[in-house]
């Protein structure tokens, strides 16, 4: 069976002390990642995107509707998602390449291999030199390449990215959206990226979900069928981009 993360239905309502307390967040979602693709989801600050995500990781539990990977429910934390979050969430006490090895560590890997497979990945992501290096001495975008690590080195059959690039400057922000699709291009991980960034939605995405305010659900889904590497101010970027923002205009 080919890898498919499929949502249907699905539910999230916080319950407040009283009955006039609770808050719907989605009012259903529906939507199908299939393996290799590149899945983007844009919509209003508030409209739910971090909590499904977290919700898909297992961090939120479920309030009705069905979250499922290759036809298994999906209702705890798994090892087959990985997560990578906007603020990195490093280790502060473990250098570069213990952190890079966390998820090896959790699996029971020996640490000679764990640490040659971080190695690995230590050249590939262009760390060289500072695998000994603690995370406040380094820059975002290394921090960052470092959190993408340590998501990619489990192998995960879905990977979650939380707007990892939304505290990087625009110089930084562009270099890290080309590494990543280096990174895709050569690996073709299944990508579940959450973004507000709709020019960077377009520039990075197979697929564009728009969600629209709470309680939120998906008003359409975008087809992106253009090659990389694309051109941000081609005419068919700059349509797509249009018409996904007078979508999230007109849901306001």
């Amino acid at each position: 069976m080919a890898l498919k993360l499929e949502i249907s239905g699905l539910k999230k309502i916080y319950t407040g002390a009283a009955p006039g307390d609770a808050v719907q967040v989605f009012e259903g979602i529906d939507c199908i990642v299939e393996k290799g693709q590149f899945f983007t989801l844009v919509g209003p600050s508030g409209c739910g995107k971090t909590t499904l995500l977290r919700m898909i990781a297992g961090l939120e539990p479920i309030t009705a509707g069905n979250i499922l990977l290759n036809g298994e429910r999906l209702n705890d934390c798994n090892e087959n998602i990985g997560l990578v979050f906007q603020e990195y969430a490093l280790f502060p006490w473990r250098k570069l390449l213990s952190n890079i090895e966390v998820g090896l560590e959790i699996k029971g890997v020996p640490a000679r291999e764990r640490q040659a497979e971080a190695m690995t990945y230590v050249e590939a992501f262009g760390l060289k030199g500072f695998e000994n290096r603690y995370p406040k001495e380094l820059s975002g975008g290394m921090k960052q390449r470092v959190a993408i690590a340590r998501a990619l080195i489990a192998n995960p059959q879905v990977v979650l990215m939380d707007e990892p690039f939304g505290s990087l400057d625009s110089q930084n922000r562009d270099k890290m959206q080309n590494f990543l699709l280096k990174i895709w291009g050569e690996r073709k991980d299944t990508i579940l990226f959450v973004t507000h960034n709709v020019d960077e939605a377009v520039y990075l995405s197979d697929r564009i979900a728009v969600m629209s305010p709470r309680p939120s659900k998906i008003l359409n889904i975008f087809d992106i069928n253009l090659k990389h590497p694309r051109d941000r101010t081609s005419l068919e970027a700059n349509r797509i981009r249009r018409d996904i923002l007078e979508l999230l205009d007109l849901a306001e």
